[in-house]
C-alpha cells in the first residue's frame, strides 16, 4: 500500500472549508474525472468517474471525526482506496486542508490504467495536488 500526503491552505474558515468538504453533489467541480456524485444515506456516497478511457460506477463511505475535523473516506468496492481529509485552523479566516491518500498502486493502474511505478506515483500526486488547488478555488468562491 503506498500513502500520499498533500495539502492546501484556503481562505475561509473551519466552518466554510467543513461545509464544502460536505457538499457532495458538488465534487464534480473539484474532483478530476468525477462526473456525477451523490449521497445515499447513512455515510454512503455514490460517483461516476471518467477514468482511464472508460466510465466506472465507485461506492464509498464517509464518516466524520468532527471533534477533529477529519472527513475519513474508504470505497467500498473495486478499487479498494482510503484516505482522510483532515482540517486545521490557520487563523479566524484561513484553514489548512491536508488530504491523505492510500491506494495499492497496481489496483490502480489496473483500474484506471496509466503508466507504472514512479510515473504512476507522480501522476497521482500530482491529481492530488490538483484537486486540492480546485477544492480551494471552489471554497474560496462560495463566500
Amino acid at each position: 500500500m503506498s500513502t500520499l500526503e498533500e495539502h492546501v491552505d484556503v481562505g475561509v474558515t473551519i466552518d466554510r472549508a467543513w461545509d464544502s468538504l460536505h457538499r457532495v453533489e458538488d465534487y464534480s467541480r473539484f474532483v478530476a474525472g468525477v462526473r456525477d456524485a451523490h449521497t445515499e444515506g447513512g455515510g454512503r456516497t455514490h460517483l461516476n468517474v471518467e477514468a482511464g478511457g472508460g466510465t466506472r460506477e465507485v461506492d464509498a463511505e464517509l464518516s466524520d471525526r468532527t471533534g477533529e475535523r477529519v472527513l475519513e473516506w474508504r470505497t467500498t468496492g473495486s478499487p479498494q482506496l482510503r484516505g482522510s481529509f483532515s482540517l486545521q485552523p490557520i487563523d479566524r479566516g484561513h484553514t489548512r486542508v491536508q488530504a491523505r491518500v492510500e491506494y495499492d498502486p497496481d489496483t490502480v493502474r489496473a483500474t484506471f490504467g496509466g503508466p507504472k511505478g514512479f510515473a504512476q506515483a507522480t501522476a497521482i500526486e500530482r491529481l492530488v495536488r490538483s484537486d486540492l488547488e480546485q477544492f480551494k478555488e471552489y471554497a474560496e468562491r462560495r463566500r
